[in-house]
């Protein structure tokens, strides 16, 4: 399988292990504006790396803002795609970038949370039992000041619990957002004035949506609560916290209330599990490469649909609003005299 990543930096190289991980041979070949890696294939465009190396999935891993022109690069492509959220900006076309998916044999988005046991296993118990939404809440954000990557803003933040709402609880419905509220600051390379942080309300069917997210979290903070109705007219109530004390551990708590106390009827903490070293910080997003693996080597239907064009598409829909309606303060200025870049190590932080 031969598989061509385009932006070999943090989010690439993330890629590339997990790919390396699913033990299916891999060669891989990279596009960038420089040689990030002297061992693979180097192309400085994207149109000549698909005429020579032919590849049969591209991982696209660039900057936000250029994820429009590379997509667009890759009308005609008769492969797998992989793209990073957000699908693109609130300034690009997406029905270009929907024409230009229309021959691949797939595509997938990087909403890895979709791939947490934790939030697999909520899903089924939602469905299993038939819960219907009566409210949800997350807060979700992380440390990005004076991270080197250029951003468009915490779109690309907040994207992760908008889908896991829907995703969990909507059913096929998709979010309403009814009004946001956001601070812009120069916290980014990308700019003085750029959205850092938001809290939002919306409506998913019945049910109420509030939230936060940031990028000027300090620490890295993700739950998504929820408040469900069962058949009977009781309420249910589910705790999902992602990704704490490290990468990609876990925690899921669901449970009813009673007179003698709280009766759990799920439980799970994917932290006891113990992860190998080679997979650590890339358990989730293993699980989304080795089904890509299998599906594009085998033919093989993944454990569960992946994250397709027409989600990516609606959640972009949705994200252009969010930053379209967002009535905003600030900018908060972190730099005022200026900055000093500092390229991060620490994957662990970043997550």
């Amino acid at each position: 399988m031969r598989i061509l990543i385009v932006g070999l930096g943090y989010a690439g190289t993330r890629f590339r292990i997990a790919f390396q991980n699913t033990k299916i041979p891999c060669e891989f070949a990279h596009v960038g504006r420089h040689r990030r890696d002297s061992e693979i294939p180097y192309y400085s465009s994207l149109p000549q790396a698909l005429g020579e190396f032919r590849p049969d999935v591209v991982v696209v891993t660039v900057p936000d803002a250029a994820h429009a022109e590379i997509l667009g690069e890759l009308a005609g492509f008769e492969g797998f795609v992989v793209a990073e959220k957000p699908l693109t900006t609130s300034r690009d076309d997406l029905g270009t970038v929907e024409s230009a998916m229309a021959k691949t044999s797939g595509f997938c988005m990087d909403l890895v949370e979709r791939y947490s046991e934790a939030a697999v296993r909520l899903r089924d118990h939602v469905r299993e039992h038939g819960l219907s939404l009566v409210r949800a809440h997350f807060t979700w954000g992380k440390d990005r000041i004076n991270d080197h990557r250029p951003t468009t803003g915490v779109s690309s933040e907040v994207v992760h619990p908008l889908d896991l709402v829907q995703w969990i609880a909507g059913d096929g419905t998709e979010l309403v957002l009814t009004s946001a509220l956001g601070t812009r600051s120069d916290f980014s390379v990308s700019g003085a004035d750029v959205l850092d942080s938001v809290a939002l309300s919306a409506r998913l069917g019945p049910g109420v949506v509030t939230g936060y997210s940031s990028f000027v979290n300090i620490t890295r903070k993700r739950e998504v609560d929820f408040v469900f109705r069962a058949p009977d007219g009781e309420l249910r109530y589910a705790s999902a916290v992602f990704d704490t004390p490290a990468w990609d551990a876990d925690r899921l708590r669901v449970w009813r209330r009673t007179s003698a106390g709280d009766a759990v009827l799920l439980e799970l903490d994917t932290g006891s599990q113990p992860v190998p070293e080679h997979a650590k910080t890339v358990v989730k997003l293993g699980r989304m490469t080795a089904d890509v693996a299998r599906f594009v080597v085998d033919g093989e239907d993944p454990a569960q649909p992946f994250p397709g064009l027409p989600d990516a598409v609606g959640l972009q829909r949705l994200l252009n609003t969010l930053e379209g309606e967002t009535h905003t303060t600030g900018p908060v200025a972190y730099f005022p005299a200026g900055r000093t870049v500092l390229q991060e190590s620490d994957w662990e932080r970043l997550g």
